[in-house]
């Protein structure tokens, strides 16, 4: 695997799991009450939130797991198990249901009560507050995201530290990708449409399931020391590697 191919493959997996187009009117609802600058801030916040957390376990998951015993193979089966659940459930389209009653943030002042409106600022922090959980974590950065940062440092690792900087540069696309999506989800919303964002959330969910797959079978392929075939454990594969 070639550090761009490497750099692609994390990227797509990130944006399919993190699926911020998908969760564009989750946030469009619970935001509707914000001022476009509290709305913008909130956006920077979420996206700075994604970078840390996805940072933090691509540098210190092998530790952790070290720490606990867990091979690198038992925890690709397992984040491969977790991811095809989530991308199964993006691909019936319960996704979208399961998560489509957001609670509303409200941010305004109330004259009856003698509460001052807060400033952007004080708004969009309130609003991060409230959001944090469930909407940025585990919605969008969940179990499935973090055992991909961590099975992509383990990949990373082996291609020295140009491998590690694909990594951390796939992460931060990611993250940009995040902020301008919820930057734009108004607009975003209505040029999709109900059924367009329909059609994008089963559609990552079905590439999800099949990049989930696919490790599981590279894994099983480690475990039994190439006992499945090579050309389905690592398609595409040249019979150069880039390590």
């Amino acid at each position: 695997m070639t550090l761009i191919e490497f750099y692609v493959n994390f990227f797509i997996t990130l944006f399919a799991l993190i699926d911020p187009i998908g969760n564009v009117p989750i946030f469009a609802a619970a935001t509707q009450s914000q001022s476009v600058r509290s709305r913008r801030l909130l956006s920077i916040y979420i996206a700075i939130f994604t970078a840390i957390i996805l940072t933090l376990f691509f540098f210190a998951g092998l530790s952790i797991l070290k720490f606990f015993g867990i091979s690198m193979d038992s925890f690709r089966i397992a984040g491969g198990l977790i991811l095809f659940l989530m991308g199964l459930d993006m691909a019936r389209g319960d996704f979208l249901e399961t998560f489509s009653h957001a609670e509303e943030v409200k941010s305004g002042g109330d004259a009856a009560t003698g509460v001052q409106p807060l400033g952007h600022r004080e708004s969009a922090k309130k609003s991060f507050e409230k959001l944090v959980v469930p909407f940025a974590f585990p919605l969008m950065v969940g179990p499935g995201t973090i055992s991909t940062a961590v099975i992509q440092a383990d990949v990373a690792a082996k291609m020295g530290i140009w491998g590690t900087v694909a990594g951390v540069a796939a992460i931060f696309t990611t993250s940009a990708a995040v902020l301008v999506t919820l930057l734009f989800s108004n607009t975003i919303s209505r040029v999709f449409g109900r059924v367009g964002m329909v059609v994008v959330v089963r559609v990552l969910g079905l590439i999800l399931c099949a990049l989930s797959v696919q490790i599981i079978i590279s894994s099983v392929s480690e475990i039994t020391h190439n006992l499945i075939l090579p050309s389905a454990a690592h398609p595409y594969e040249s019979t150069t590697h880039h390590r």
